[in-house]
């Protein structure tokens, strides 16, 4: 199984459009190669060198139906989408996808998709740890896609809390 977006390569930068410097808004990702008897499909976007304890979760969407390969740019920050999925809290505590916006130095952005047997069945507005607890037993693959971005363009080592 393979993730991919069109705003960005593996390892590439995340432009500005995408952060809390542009315009916040999620960028498309797509997927192909997921096994066959996937049911459902979960995606999260966590940054690890957030300067707090377990890092900083900027999106979580579950529940994605296994037959859907594509989120579309601009993602809205509503609770269902009912064919594409259901919208979890990011650490914000807001719904949807928040844009990076570290306060210093290069941080890493992982989108990370996981296959599984069946779908979570969790309510609308789970968190990121909630989510990820749900997965035990239920993936099959997952793969992950990373990026990184600075405010401001800023160059600098990226760094771990």
């Amino acid at each position: 199984m393979r993730l991919s977006s069109t705003a960005y390569q593996h390892e590439g930068a995340i432009p500005k459009r995408f952060t809390c410097e542009g315009d916040n808004i999620s960028p498309e990702l797509y997927w192909q190669d997921a096994p066959r008897e996937t049911k459902a499909f979960v995606l999260v976007l966590h940054d690890p060198d957030a300067r707090r304890a377990n890092g900083f979760t900027h999106w979580v969407l579950y529940d994605i139906p296994g037959d859907v390969t594509r989120i579309s740019e601009n993602f809205p920050n509503s609770t269902s989408v009912t064919a594409s999925g259901v919208q979890g809290k990011n650490d914000s505590g807001k719904l949807g996808y928040t844009g990076p916006c570290p306060p210093s130095g290069t941080h890493r952005y992982f989108a990370t998709l996981y296959a599984l047997r069946e779908a979570l069945g969790l309510e609308p507005g789970a968190t990121a740890q909630e989510v990820l607890s749900a997965l035990d037993g239920k993936v099959i693959e997952q793969t992950e896609l990373m990026a990184t971005y600075a405010k401001g363009g800023a160059k600098s080592e990226a760094h771990r809390a």
